[in-house]
């Protein structure tokens, strides 16, 4: 056993003899599901997201993403794997009450698209902040085409009890500040996540195929599975390779975020918004009376760097998300890498939840030197490696300039995983240990993996990707139809949705500048602050957050 295993070992004596388990319950989990509404044909739905499930600039928990089309529900952080479900279920069948014979597509891999064009982009509005939203958007497509935007993704947000971390600290024998304590550690639980963030699509990656409408005329080494599917024989998640957003988002800009410390993470990300990039300036910014994108800077925005993980903190009202870090230190931990699953009518299983929250706490208490530059290639490259070849016999990564095989090293994380997942649940057979425990059949047989199911569904059926996924659509459409709301619950959405339209206006009315002007000060805030992280905050703050 190497040095790094045994130190996690002992690190997890400690924290059980400390009663650990306990502490760990205020654990809060939250999701954010993304789903493209379609014609009941399969098509993009070109209608306007329906003003019944409120605004969507101002509502908590019923937005849009990218398109107009790109629904994303949203669950407040609940310590309770049930309590999330539950709440995401009674999303999906409220907002079907109003989509008329539309369809929430079940898949991360869009459905039927008729070009980039014809993407309609999110509107929020006609206040500043809405138009920066759609305006942001725009630049999106312009950068990279508005077709990658619409692949759907599962973000698991994730937060450790204040109480653990006191504890965690404690067993450390670390004195001093805690929320610089915590930012330390939950960098080096994002660093360690990208290091064996490649089991996430091993494991749950959904998307082995793609609708040729997709593709659109590129030209891309995808094999052909039918005259309407593209695939690559043992892909298990194409959202997350070279197909996918993140991967084009580099190209010619050389941009890559520094994990070594919540500061450098602030600094890069400040580096590339503040820096003017040619290949943009070619785009243009305001091009007549309208604004192609927010600025030509290597990123428009922060949320514009894609990353399979992201440090976070909950941010004011049109508060840069960096300057909330540098004030607040890190409230929780976004893993954007989880495909959705097409098999769930929600998604996401709470099997698959508590694999997630075992893997976080794993990550946590790991031994997490900073990434160089090899080990940076090697984490990309393990990630299109299995997104592509996942379930390929004998496939190997590369793991500290070593080849080792996707199974050894697969089941050697879980091995760990087991041992963490027993602190979680204080037992020996509870349920995030059952659940991780279910995963070995999946490393032992690829055949047992999301990916590999899908591509079996389509063959016995003689189904396209696109027909297997419009049926399985439609059965998770009949199911939230059915669905049975709690009348408080629906009663607070109905009191959300009305109050997030005149939240809207509120706004709109509230505006006393013109847009250059609001895009201006937005921009220039912390401006006046020194670029170093200011954590010397009121905890009680930082509880308030959350």
């Amino acid at each position: 056993m190497n040095q790094s295993r045994k130190d996690l070992q002992t690190r997890i004596e400690r924290l059980r003899s400390a009663g650990a388990s306990e502490r760990l319950r205020g654990n809060r989990i939250g999701l954010e599901k993304e789903g493209l509404r379609a014609s009941a044909a399969g098509h993009l739905a070109l209608s306007p997201h329906p003003r019944a499930l409120g605004s969507a600039l101002t509502h908590p928990y019923i937005t849009t993403d990218f398109s107009e089309a790109l629904l994303e529900l949203i669950t407040p952080p609940a310590s309770s794997v049930e309590e999330v479900l539950g709440f995401l279920a009674d999303l999906h069948a409220y907002v079907y009450r109003y989509l008329g014979d539309e369809l929430i597509w079940a898949t991360s891999m869009p459905c039927v698209l008729e070009g980039g064009a014809g993407i309609p982009l999110a509107q929020y509005g006609t206040s500043n902040a809405a138009t920066m939203k759609t305006v942001y958007r725009r630049g999106l497509g312009n950068r990279y085409g508005r077709t990658m935007q619409v692949i759907a993704g599962l973000h698991f947000n994730f937060s450790f009890s204040d109480d653990f971390f006191d504890l965690y600290q404690a067993t450390q024998g670390v004195k001093g500040d805690d929320v610089a304590f915590r930012s330390e550690v939950q960098m080096g639980m994002v660093r360690n996540l990208q290091r064996v963030g490649w089991i996430v699509p091993y494991l749950f990656g959904a998307s082995p195929a793609v609708c040729a409408s997709f593709v659109q005329g590129r030209e891309t080494d995808l094999q052909i599975f039918d005259p309407h599917t593209l695939y690559y024989p043992y892909a298990t998640s194409l959202r997350m390779g070279d197909i996918g957003y993140q991967n084009q988002q580099e190209q010619g800009t050389g941009m890559k975020a520094s994990y070594d410390s919540l500061d450098s993470y602030v600094r890069s990300l400040t580096w590339a918004i503040e820096t003017p990039c040619p290949q943009y300036e070619k785009i243009g910014v305001k091009v007549g009376d309208r604004y192609e994108q927010l600025n030509a800077n290597v990123l428009q925005i922060e949320n514009e760097y894609y990353s399979t993980v992201r440090p976070k903190q909950v941010t004011e009202w049109m508060e840069r998300p960096t300057l909330a870090l540098r004030r607040r230190g890190i409230r929780y931990v976004e893993l954007r890498s989880p495909d959705i699953s097409i098999f769930e009518p929600a998604g996401i299983t709470a099997e698959q939840i508590r694999v997630l929250e075992t893997l976080m706490l794993y990550c946590l208490v790991l031994d997490s030197p900073r990434i160089g530059a090899r080990e940076r290639r090697e984490i990309d490259e393990n990630q299109v490696l299995v997104a592509h070849r996942g379930r390929e016999p004998g496939l190997g990564l590369s793991r500290q300039r070593t080849a080792v095989s996707l199974r050894v090293w697969a089941s050697e994380i879980l091995d760990d995983m087991v041992a963490v997942a027993e602190l979680l649940d204080g037992a020996s057979n509870g349920p995030h240990v059952q659940s991780v425990e279910q995963q070995r059949e999946k490393v032992i047989d690829p055949h047992a993996t999301p990916s590999a199911r899908i591509l079996e569904t389509m063959r016995e059926r003689g189904e396209s990707f696109f027909a297997f996924a419009r049926r399985l659509t439609q059965d998770h459409r009949e199911t939230f139809r059915h669905h049975s709301l709690d009348p408080e619950r629906e009663a607070l959405f109905e009191r959300l949705s009305r109050e997030s339209i005149a939240q809207q206006q509120a706004i709109e009315a509230a505006d006393d500048c013109g847009f250059d002007a609001f895009l201006a000060d937005y921009f220039n805030q912390g401006r006046a602050t020194d670029i170093g992280l200011d954590l010397a905050v009121d905890r009680a703050e930082i509880r308030a957050q959350v």
